[in-house]
């Protein structure tokens, strides 16, 4: 089989990132799953042995002291040395900020091409297809490359597939010096992430408000039912807006785009915007008492109600639930 690599995050603190198992079964559709991170020296066993639970059939451990200092060129350079080492049939990559930085520069680099955003991915006919949502999600579209190596950023939280456990092969090489200057990282901030709930990017549950909400106390019945689900806590921008909760809790195409197992929609309109970031979802439900709402056009599920009427029955039913089965 072939092999296709997988850039692999890690946090400030060389932590995997929540996007690695998706990347990975990704991968294992395609070939045989390679991952690649850039790593201080002497962490690549271990990471290697977490990749491995994540279905990873080799690990390539990059090991250099400007990992963590330097912005996003550690990794290029882990994944250039990778593609030389492996000559994979494609390079998967998650689509967030940095790593989206991380494929143009390696396109460039190797000579290659990225399809960007996918939300799915197949092999067909020798070639790597990726699988795009666009124009708010009305229309599903295929791309290929047909020169160079397919580089593809995925979508947070859209590949439900995962890969098979199993014992990762372990390469350790030493980080290539960059041969041009680079971003210096001086300080990390971490996010005060105190909540205990999911982050909203990669999440398999979100609960998201609206302006159907009508205040910033009233929006705390999304985090009631978000607790109850074990569920991250999203927020239309007209919510955002009017001062409900922070910007990053923003979900749509000016905010994140999330591909949940299970996306809830309390007094959210649907607006065209709103619908770009979560139509990807796999299950959707819709709360609204205005039974025109845009939303409903998505919606797996709806119900047209109030709200602050049909959620804390919901809440309600599900702790009932969640109780008996403790039981």
């Amino acid at each position: 089989m072939a092999n296709i690599l997988v850039l692999i995050e890690t946090s400030s603190t060389g932590a995997i990132k929540t996007s690695a198992p998706g990347l990975i079964g990704a991968a294992a559709q395609l070939g045989t799953p390679v991952a690649v991170l850039a790593a201080v020296p002497g962490t690549g066993a271990a990471a290697a042995a977490e990749l491995g639970r994540l279905g990873a059939a080799h690990v390539y451990a990059a090991e250099g002291e400007d990992v963590g200092r330097i912005l996003a060129q550690p990794q290029l350079e882990a994944l250039a040395a990778a593609v030389s080492a492996y000559a994979p049939a494609a390079v998967l990559i998650s689509n967030s900020t940095e790593s989206r930085e991380v494929a143009g520069r390696l396109a460039v680099r190797i000579g290659g091409a990225v399809a960007a955003d996918a939300v799915g991915v197949r092999s067909e006919n020798g070639r790597i297809i990726a699988v795009h949502s666009v124009f708010g999600g009305d229309y599903t579209t295929d791309s290929w490359v047909q020169d160079g190596l397919a580089i593809l950023t995925i979508r947070p939280g859209s590949i439900e597939e995962r890969a098979e456990a199993g014992a990762a092969v372990l390469t350790v090489a030493p980080l290539a010096a960059p041969g041009f200057p680079g971003a210096t990282i001086e300080q990390v901030h971490e996010a005060a992430t105190d909540t205990g709930r999911p982050a909203l990017r990669g999440a398999a549950k979100v609960v998201s408000g609206g302006r159907g909400l009508g205040s910033k106390d009233n929006f705390a019945l999304v985090e009631q039912l978000a607790d109850a689900l074990g569920a991250a806590v999203g927020a239309s921008r007209a919510a955002v807006d009017a001062g409900y909760v922070p910007q990053s809790h923003q979900v749509g195409q000016t905010g994140v785009a999330v591909s949940p197992q299970l996306y809830v929609a309390l007094g959210i309109s649907g607006a065209i915007q709103h619908r770009a970031g979560m139509q990807t979802s796999k299950t959707i439900v819709a709360i609204n008492k205005d039974e025109d709402s845009p939303i409903f056009e998505v919606a797996d599920f709806g119900i047209v109600g109030d709200v602050f009427t049909v959620v804390p029955q919901l809440i309600e039913a599900i702790k009932a639930r969640q109780l008996t089965a403790a039981h």
